[in-house]
């Protein structure tokens, strides 16, 4: 897998299963950064780290190009990622529509079918 485009291009088109392992490394590398806070001390007396909060502003960048690609692959802008902006729908809409619904079959405007 090609995680350098998986994470950082907004191009092109991603299946469930390359969005879950995005979704997971991104949820890991989370752990690890909050874990190097309470190791070295560095959290702040309202919780937030040096490291996690560094990866926290990361994630967003990563997670926006995921998204993008799976919003491609189901034949709709990446500017949908702004619907996690409304507060509750916005979560289950993009677990719905990222997470759990198939993408276009064949190719659509955004590239080919990636389980083609």
């Amino acid at each position: 897998m090609d995680w350098k485009y998986l994470l950082t291009s907004f191009e092109g088109r991603i299946n469930r299963a390359k969005f879950w392992a995005g979704v997971g490394v991104l949820f890991v590398a989370g752990l690890i950064a909050t874990g190097l806070d309470i190791m070295l001390g560095t959290q702040s007396a309202n919780g937030f780290g040096i490291f996690s909060g560094i990866m926290t502003l990361i994630s967003i960048y990563l997670a926006c190009a995921l998204y993008a690609k799976r919003w491609h692959d189901r034949n709709k802008s990446g500017w949908w990622t702004l619907i996690a902006l409304v507060p509750l729908i916005g979560f289950f809409w993009i677990l719905i529509e990222l997470g759990i619904l198939e993408g276009d079959k064949g190719d659509n405007q955004y590239g080919p079918d990636p389980l083609a």
